[in-house]
């Protein structure tokens, strides 16, 4: 790092570095306040998909206790049709979204197949779409929590480094341009007596 220059022209400078700093500290503090909601709304969207993933998983062994002897693939049973996932935009983190999303039930044999596929089939769909929807969720929170990590980071570089570092460099130019100022006046004192004393001798 260069050495600091101790004149006016640098106490300026660095002024206008600390207002232009400043500047910077709101818009990162809100900008790390809505990420931290929209992290804790993706976490407790998580965590009710795990509960409702469970309580699905709960059901289909109360309803369905014959599926271990189901002899063909259940993970057969259905197919996505349709999967749009886009992105949405929080404060410049593009973010997936499940845009649109189809799941149908693959065509069977009414007749050769047992009566409880039906329902095995539409808690498939559910089973499916909620994983889906926890992948992207996963994957949400992943995003934000590496952008709210940066946006900490800045916060932090601003706000407990470059903020105070220029502080502290206005200061010290201030007592060196005021210790300079009083050396000239001192000097200049100096001077003046010793013009007085020539004159008069």
């Amino acid at each position: 790092m260069s050495k600091l220059a101790l004149n006016k022209s640098t106490l300026n400078k660095e002024g206008r570095k600390v207002k232009a700093f400043k500047k910077f500290v709101p818009a990162l503090d809100l900008k790390r306040k809505q990420l931290l909601a929209a992290r804790a709304t993706t976490r407790r969207l998580l965590q009710s998909g795990e509960q409702q993933q469970q309580a699905l998983q709960q059901q289909i062994r109360e309803h369905l206790p014959m599926l271990s002897n189901f002899s063909g693939q259940a993970g057969q049973l259905v197919e996505i049709q349709t999967l749009d996932i886009g992105q949405t935009n929080l404060v410049g983190i593009r973010l997936p979204e499940i845009r649109t999303l189809k799941i149908t039930a693959r065509s069977y044999s009414l007749l050769a197949s047992d009566h409880w596929m039906d329902h095995l089939s539409r808690l498939l769909i559910q089973a499916t779409e909620l994983e889906l929807q926890q992948q992207v969720l996963n994957k949400r929170l992943e995003l934000l929590e590496t952008g709210l990590q940066k946006t900490t980071q800045r916060l932090n570089l601003f706000d407990k480094v470059l903020i105070p570092r220029a502080e502290r460099n206005i200061r010290k130019i201030r007592i060196a341009l005021s210790d300079s100022e009083r050396a000239g006046v001192v000097t200049s004192k100096i001077a003046k007596n010793k013009r007085l004393k020539a004159g008069m001798a």
